[in-house]
């Protein structure tokens, strides 16, 4: 069982190394395909379209498929779309293999989730999930910033050796999993559409998905140009930006360490209320300081605290509907994406026109207000609410 453990943790760790690694390499691409800042942001928003928009259809088509040969036919995909990557020669290139990756993405981390229970005793399924979840944060610790001190050698070594990485955990995927064929009965036919009318009939789950989109809009906006702005603030090269990724990751690694415990002392919606708060306030105050020192601070804290907060909305999310939780969970990578890549996209505008990082500072301090304001007034993240919603939902 720990060879799934492990091959589990891998690719999500892979997918996760390369959903961020445009971001310290931005300033790099941007000066090697020659374009202006305000659309730069589209080479990362790219992808988390493609895995947005394929991510609404992959999770509840793929309830009727082998597992095992989607993920591997995902794996396969993002192998080669990251390669071609590293082989790009203009803008637009990019932005073409970069959707690739996404939409094969998009098919693959689904596939993870739902392989695990298959695959795995009901005594080691929670703790296989956390391992899982956890190879996403390291992503960020350990992923990223190796890439970016790969980038040193030549922008396109990361792309080859991430795509290079993928291929040989597809090989390993293919001699470890075994088949995992749906439970449909003969002739069943699987709606989309009918898997999501539960969820766009209730008022709770609209207001929750439309928090949850909130969130990650203000977060992703910041997170997008974080790169750029130390190039331009600090003057930091390639393998400097690197270098602060690896705090920015370890604080989101701590932090989903400690979620359960947080949630636990101070309740769901209470522990939510308080991070998302402090986070408000250090959106805000952030690109006002003159130190990257305390730059560094303020986003280990910021990440420590976002990985405190998106189990805990997760989760609530997840309750809404037990017998959909797939699409639940297919919804919300959409939607983080959907929000990423809208996030990117207006970045660039803000920090070109609208006075550089602080606006997108106080843009993301509006983001994370308003969806602070749905959390607690559609009442998801309350453990009364949720049975209500559970209710509601599955009412409809």
């Amino acid at each position: 069982m720990r060879k799934f453990t492990v091959l589990f943790f891998l690719i999500m760790f892979m997918i996760g190394t390369d959903t961020f690694l445009i971001s310290p390499l931005l300033p790099t691409l941007q000066t090697e395909f020659g374009v202006s800042t305000d659309i730069a942001g589209w080479m990362l928003g790219a992808y988390t379209l493609g895995s947005a928009v394929f991510a609404l259809i992959a999770g509840p088509l793929s309830d009727g498929w082998n597992r095992r040969t989607v993920l591997l036919g995902g794996m396969l995909g993002f192998s080669i779309s990251t390669i071609l990557c590293g082989f790009a020669d203009g803008f637009w290139t990019m932005c073409l293999f970069r959707f690739l990756a996404g939409i094969s993405a998009a098919f693959t981390a689904p596939q993870v989730w739902a392989s695990i229970p298959a695959v795995m005793p009901p005594s080691r399924i929670a703790k296989t999930m956390g391992i899982a979840f956890s190879g996403l944060a390291a992503s960020q610790a350990l992923g990223v910033p190796i890439g970016s001190w790969l980038a040193t050698a030549h922008w396109s070594v990361p792309f080859w050796t991430i795509g290079t990485a993928a291929l040989l955990l597809a090989l390993a995927a293919f001699y470890t999993l075994p088949d995992m064929k749906p439970t449909l009965a003969k002739g069943e036919r699987t709606s989309i559409l009918a898997r999501y009318v539960p969820l766009i009939t209730s008022g709770q789950a609209r207001g929750g998905f439309f928090a949850y989109l909130l969130l990650h809009l203000g977060c992703g906006t910041a997170f997008a140009f974080v790169g750029k702005w130390m190039a331009d603030r600090f003057e930091l090269p390639i393998e400097g930006i690197g270098t602060v990724m690896i705090f920015l990751g370890l604080g989101n690694l701590l932090g989903s360490m400690i979620s359960a415990y947080a949630a636990r002392k101070l309740g769901h919606a209470n522990a939510v209320a308080a991070g998302m708060a402090l986070l408000i306030v250090l959106y805000v105050v952030m690109p006002r300081l003159a130190g990257l020192s305390a730059v560094t601070i303020v986003y280990f804290i910021i990440c420590t605290t976002l990985g405190i907060i998106f189990p805990i909305v997760m989760g609530a999310l997840t309750a809404l509907n037990a017998s959909i939780r797939g699409t639940i969970s297919s919804l919300a990578n959409a939607t983080m994406n959907g929000a990423n890549t809208l996030g990117a996209w207006g970045a660039g505008i803000l920090y070109i026109q609208l006075g550089g990082y602080s606006s997108i500072g106080i843009f993301s301090g509006i983001c994370l207000a308003l969806s602070l304001g749905l959390f607690l007034s559609s009442g998801v993240l309350g453990r009364k609410s949720v049975n209500t919603a559970t209710k509601e939902v599955s009412a409809s």
